[in-house]
């Protein structure tokens, strides 16, 4: 897909800043409602909602003349990735670490995505891409650390900190399976045909996830679900706004300035998370939060200037 940037203007910028703010409430949420809810089941409910949602405008995207049946495989790698893996992982690393270290270290999208892009993408890593990737990695593992350098050498990671990297590594293949257009333009050009094509195919791995939380085979949480208006309220949220509404508005961002621009607009969402954590769970910021944040922005403006 390609895109025509234009300037930067006001309304663009408050569109591109909706999707963060999203993005942040959803780990919010996710932390709010985790002895509510299992967090596979979490993922499910939240995908099953939106896909009923969005059903009455792509529903077209569904029938057996559709064009995104002749690229099936893609689609089931994408909602694999995207839908099933990614946003489950999250939801299983906010179970034991916090809304603030999951966005941080989620901020370093980037650097996995400069890997993946040299390993198998056939990408040039240039020194200063490098510099920048250090710089954010070492961001990274001051979260993972606590801001303690010398616990690096007794490490213990939290299990959620695992689950957050192996999700931004799930996310960068992801993105860069995206970078690579092989569907009809009636498929990608329209926002919900695109995302209703990816959930065909993820809610089906996030439903076998789902059974294998229920059953027991998993082994990391406690299947039980407690029905109330918190819970119900919270479902409609990460299914209106971080998987539809935030979709939407970054669609549009992105088609506005281009992919690099926009791509720094997402590095808000652990300054919002760390906000909305002091209101509504009590989880202050550390200072050591500040200074990752500075380092793995740092690492991305670097990696990513010409």
């Amino acid at each position: 897909m390609s895109f025509a940037p234009l300037a930067l203007t006001p309304r663009t910028a408050a569109l591109l800043l909706i999707p963060p703010l999203l993005w942040a409430g959803n780990a919010i949420v996710g932390r709010l409602v985790h002895e509510l809810i299992p967090p596979l089941t979490l993922n499910f409910f939240r995908w099953v909602l939106a896909f009923v949602l969005l059903l009455p405008i792509a529903n077209q995207a569904l029938r057996a003349s559709s064009p995104l049946w002749s690229h099936w495989r893609r689609y089931a790698l994408l909602g694999l990735l995207g839908v099933g893996g990614y946003n489950s992982l999250q939801y299983l690393a906010l179970q034991t670490s916090t809304p603030i270290n999951v966005t941080l270290v989620a901020s370093s999208t980037p650097v996995f995505m400069l890997v993946l892009g040299a390993l198998f993408f056939k990408q040039t890593i240039r020194k200063r891409q490098i510099f920048g990737a250090v710089l954010s990695i070492a961001g990274v593992l001051l979260v993972l650390c606590r801001g303690q350098w010398q616990a690096l050498t007794q490490v213990q990671l939290v299990l959620g900190d695992v689950f957050v990297l192996i999700a931004t590594a799930c996310w960068a293949w992801y993105s860069w399976l995206l970078a690579q257009t092989t569907e009809p333009t009636e498929v990608r050009g329209n926002w919900a045909y695109f995302l209703m094509a990816q959930m065909a195919f993820g809610l089906s791995w996030s439903g076998l996830f789902t059974a294998a939380e229920w059953t027991g085979f998993t082994g990391l949480t406690d299947a039980h679900i407690v029905w109330g208006w918190p819970l119900v309220a919270a479902l409609v949220y990460v299914a209106v706004g971080p998987a539809l509404l935030a979709y939407r508005c970054w669609g549009l961002g992105v088609q506005r300035v281009g992919p690099n621009i926009a791509g720094f607009f997402a590095n808000l969402t652990p300054v919002f998370a760390a906000t909305m954590s002091a209101l509504a769970l009590g989880e202050l910021p550390q200072i050591y939060h500040a200074a990752a944040f500075v380092m793995i922005i740092g690492g991305i403006v670097v990696s990513s200037r010409k």
